[in-house]
């Protein structure tokens, strides 16, 4: 093998030795019913990790003339690659962590199509359906340990960070893994990285072996925010709202570091769940933190949360400063808690069935122009409604940045509209200035153009 082929051939191990004829097809099927052009997305941003592009339009047209076909031999299943990322060798060979997730896309979509879309099992349109489809995806995808006490700390936070915000976020991790805790993020770079680095050396210093750094993606952001390379175990889950509820049913508490808009929605979807009547007595602990220089942006966060949410929301922001030790001695005294309450209510310790999730946090979200603009930003609902409608302003922002069907629609139509109560238009106005201001909207920020445009009156 040349050490940049223009092709490669790979096998895999396991159950996917074996694929039908049907699934093989699946996969190199180009019509709108086939899922060759998302296994392709989605093989190109694995084979990516480490590049500082997030933009996953700019992923697609560098690397036009890349290709991935499946076949089936007499002896199983074979990938054929064609024009790889060079960065993805080593000595002319594919690095095994990334030949791991290449066959996790393989999975996760066969299955995600399969058995949950087509299948008839499911009602998507149902609360308890998507609940027990996520659940499912997740058993396939082996990451629920029955065996296991619950020690899995989800931590989100912003993939375009400064070096000293991802530090602090390692020795965050570092301090985690010393514990025996293990780590779930969104599988990116960034501060979904660090703290698996950190928990990796942690648990190495205290030579425990049952360590796990879950990753869990959507195929709309892979492609801006690669697998990392601390990942070991991967999940593509299919949009955004299952992929944050498998997150919240898989993880025993959450931590929170600065990031750009992709944090604030991920916070405004935790606030949500937190501020239903259904969820008072749950016990989902959660940590926002940051080093010494986070103050500036804590409290930015605080006024925007006050000032669009009130009081209840804002009492659900625990905030610890520049404290590694403090963050993870919290966590775990919580896992404790977590653990009895889940006995108390004979809850498994591996998915939250009894957090109750709205359907408008379950149904996926497409940021259109004319879906962005219908966002009720008033205070004419319950406040986990209006939490939970934020959250999709949030992450419309977010297509609009990276993802490339978000950018090429704002290329076509311009900037998405945001209209509500004119003072949550100005508190949303004046925390997305400040994201701007801090360079966390992209990693290329520097020429930044927002993809928004905030109404503050009413229309």
């Amino acid at each position: 093998m040349s050490e940049h082929p223009n092709a490669l051939y790979i096998r895999p191990q396991g159950t996917l030795q074996v694929l039908s004829q049907h699934e093989a097809e699946q996969l190199c099927d180009t019509s709108e019913r086939g899922l060759n052009e998302l296994f392709r997305q989605c093989c190109l941003a694995v084979l990516n990790t480490g590049s500082d592009l997030d933009s996953g339009l700019k992923l697609l047209e560098e690397y036009k003339n890349f290709d991935i076909k499946v076949t089936t031999r007499g002896r199983g299943i074979e990938l054929i690659i064609c024009n790889p990322p060079a960065k993805a060798f080593i000595d002319g060979e594919l690095i095994a962590g990334l030949k791991e997730h290449l066959f996790a896309v393989v999975r996760d979509l066969l299955y995600t199509q399969n058995s949950i879309l087509d299948s008839g099992n499911f009602d998507l349109n149902d609360s308890a359906g998507i609940t027990n489809a996520v659940f499912h995806m997740l058993r396939n995808a082996e990451v629920m340990h029955t065996d296991e006490s619950p020690n899995l700390v989800v931590c989100w936070g912003g993939h375009a960070v400064p070096r000293h915000e991802y530090e602090y976020a390692k020795h965050v991790g570092y301090s985690l893994g010393l514990r025996k805790m293990n780590v779930c993020t969104g599988c990116g770079p960034g501060v979904m990285k660090a703290p698996m680095k950190g928990a990796a050396v942690g648990h190495h210093n205290q030579r425990f072996f049952n360590r796990r750094y879950i990753g869990l993606t959507e195929p709309g952001i892979i492609a801006a925010e690669a697998p990392n390379a601390v990942v070991n175990e991967l999940v593509i889950l299919p949009d955004i709202e299952k992929r944050l509820e498998a997150f919240v049913r898989l993880g025993h508490g959450i931590i929170i570091f600065p990031g750009g808009p992709g944090t604030l929605e991920e916070l405004l979807y935790i606030l949500s769940i937190q501020l239903h009547p259904n969820n008072q007595q749950q016990v989902l602990p959660l940590v926002l933190t940051g080093n010494r220089h986070s103050d500036v942006y804590f409290e930015k966060i605080e006024q925007f949360i006050e000032l669009a949410l009130g009081m209840e929301a804002l009492s659900k922001l625990n905030i610890i400063i520049n404290d590694p030790e403090a963050v993870a001695l919290y966590m775990k005294e919580q896992m404790n808690l977590v653990r009895q309450d889940r006995k108390d209510t004979s809850d498994a310790y591996y998915f939250n069935w009894q957090l109750y999730i709205d359907p408008p946090l379950q149904q996926p979200f497409h940021p259109t122009h004319e879906a962005m603009a219908g966002l009720n930003l008033t205070r004419n609902q319950p406040l986990h409604l209006l939490a939970s409608q934020l959250r999709c302003a949030f992450s419309g922002i977010v297509a609009g940045n990276v993802k490339a069907e978000g950018i090429r629609a704002i290329a076509e139509k311009g900037p998405y509209q945001l209209q509500g109560d004119p003072d949550i238009m100005a508190a949303l106005d004046d925390l997305l200035a400040f994201l701007v201001a801090q360079k966390r909207m992209k990693l290329d920020a520097e020429d930044y153009q927002p993809c928004y445009d905030i109404l503050r009156a009413t229309l």
